[in-house]
């Protein structure tokens, strides 16, 4: 997608920047010094890898992997040791200021030693010659989204087997920091969107605040293309978009419906729920905006899309068919599978027979072994089913939970409850228990994917700052609004994995536009007729 620069320049990202010849010297400074001796060479890599998180675990892993898993690894890992934490402020108004993303060194950390700080800029600097696009301070995740947004060059590919194609000018849409924006945010209001569930009306369920919706995410260098539902719907016109996946794919499926459903007149859209697929129409687009129940993407005993609160849950990992045989003909296809594989570290495989037997026969494998194959089903499906030509694929990465609150630096906390600002002003890494094995797998299956190119959409660091616009204890428990004896209680039913509406989806789905309104318009089959 092209995005324009921001008017004066680079902006923010300038500052510090050493001219052509210093990069130059550095590059010579540095090369004198790695010629010293092959035990400084050792020990700078090893360096290194403890400063971006990456330690003995994921240095073994870099050893053995091939190119692109351990590109994926170290994305991961990078991602993983330098996610800025943040206490709740004590203010009782949020600050006009941003909030740095993930990948990025937060700004308030104590400053190092200054022969450190010397060594990290000699190697800053290097790396910036070495890899044209980066900016000063930048960890330079292998696989973000990488948006041309200057005029001219190669292709930038963001997904696909090709790999990311870095140049000058390349904008990382997934760094940056939120911004408390009144004006600007949020893109709906919660009263005024009918369609979406008691789950995630926090407001209309009791929450006092609503500081939560007003804060946008502002890229580092570059701007997000600001979302124009008619625009959408226009390119949506005769099409169907579908989320694919669990509950965080139907919260950012209602999210989708209220950007978009202003647009149409009351008479003249519909939503209608049938089994596992919900079909959200509008009539004068002949669009359709649907979601479909697919916890595991593959068939699993909690498939049913009322009652699947199983503890025992088992998945058949390579039967994916009974699903996907409601996903063809689909012109955008938005997946996701993360949640419902964080109830215990293994996970139990059938390979045969009904869930419903009394006895049934099961592996036990570990999580990220189980996914790994679920994944690989998937995109097999994917590659032999999916017109690249017809059909857009994205890939959502994991949505975090805040159960954890000594993660941001609040030990007394009860997980997310009462939290009322992002993280910020946190000076260590964020650790609110992300599953990144599961990540980097995701990113690692997506990325070999090569006949049918998918879009990776990196929500997780950037989520992971949003601690405070979950729906906590402003939400339904088996289907009705919690009561009061349970919200006195947030400790066993504050919900800190689905988000409130409006709120932070939105962000994700904004991510999601800019793939649909910047992509040449797909091919139609001879004798293709419009959906109906």
């Amino acid at each position: 997608m092209r995005i324009p620069r921001r008017k004066g320049g680079a902006g923010p990202l300038a500052v510090g920047v050493p001219s052509r010849r210093a990069q130059v010297a550095a590059v010579f400074a540095l090369a004198a010094l790695l010629g010293v001796s092959v035990l400084y060479d050792s020990a700078h890599i090893a360096a290194s890898l403890r400063r971006h998180g990456a330690g003995p675990r994921a240095y073994a892993k870099l050893a053995s992997d091939d190119g692109a898993a351990a590109a994926a690894v170290s994305s991961a890992s990078a991602a993983r040791g330098e996610a800025p934490a943040v206490e709740e402020e004590t203010a009782p108004a949020p600050p006009a200021k941003g909030v740095e993303s993930a990948p990025v060194e937060g700004t308030d950390r104590p400053d190092p030693p200054p022969h450190q700080q010397q060594a990290e800029k000699a190697e800053a600097e290097a790396e910036a010659v070495a890899k044209p696009g980066a900016t000063a301070g930048s960890s330079l995740q292998d696989a973000p989204l990488i948006e041309e947004v200057v005029q001219g060059g190669g292709a930038v590919h963001d997904g696909g087997g090709a790999g990311v194609a870095r140049q000058e000018g390349a904008c990382d849409l997934y760094r940056g920091r939120w911004v408390y924006d009144e004006a600007r945010a949020p893109l709906y209001k919660e009263f005024g969107c009918g369609f979406l569930t008691e789950q995630v009306t926090c407001m209309r369920n009791g929450r006092r605040d609503d500081d939560y919706q007003k804060w946008r995410w502002q890229p580092d260098g570059c701007d997000l293309p600001r979302f124009d539902a008619k625009l959408l719907l226009e390119k949506l016109r005769n099409k169907r978009l579908m989320f694919v996946g669990d509950s965080l794919n139907r919260n950012q499926w209602e999210s989708m419906v209220c950007l978009v459903q202003a647009e149409a007149p009351w008479d003249k859209k519909s939503l209608v729920k049938n089994g596992s697929l919900n079909v959200f129409r509008l009539q004068e687009y002949n669009a359709t905006v649907e979601f479909y129940w697919a916890p595991f993407l593959v068939e699993s005993n909690s498939d049913d899309p009322d009652i699947h609160s199983i503890s025992d849950r088992m998945i058949k990992p390579t039967s994916i068919a009974k699903h996907a045989a409601n996903w063809e003909g689909v012109d955008y296809l938005i997946f996701n599978t993360y949640i419902w594989w964080m109830n215990t570290p293994q996970m139990k495989t059938v390979h045969g027979g009904s869930f419903s037997r009394k006895h049934v026969k099961y592996n036990e494998i570990e999580r990220v072994d189980a996914y790994r194959k679920v994944l690989k089903t998937w995109s097999r499906w994917v590659e032999a089913h999916i017109d690249p030509n017809r059909t857009t694929v994205l890939f959502m990465s994991v949505s975090p939970v805040h159960m954890q609150s000594e993660g941001w630096g609040s030990p007394n906390a009860i997980k997310c409850f009462s939290e009322t600002q992002p993280a910020i002003n946190y000076t260590k890494k964020l650790e609110v228990g992300t599953d990144w094995d599961l990540f980097a797998t995701a990113q690692r299956v997506t990325r070999s994917m090569k006949k049918v190119p998918v879009h990776f959409i990196d929500i997780t660091a950037l989520s992971e700052i949003r601690k405070d616009a979950h729906t906590s204890v402003h939400t339904l428990r088996q289907g009705k609004l919690l009561m009061p004896e349970q919200k006195a209680n947030p400790r066993k039913f504050a919900d800190c994995i689905h988000w409130c509406l409006p709120g932070v989806p939105d962000t994700w789905n904004e991510f999601v536009y800019g793939h649909i309104v910047s992509a040449p318009p797909p091919q139609q089959m001879p004798g293709e007729q419009p959906h109906r």
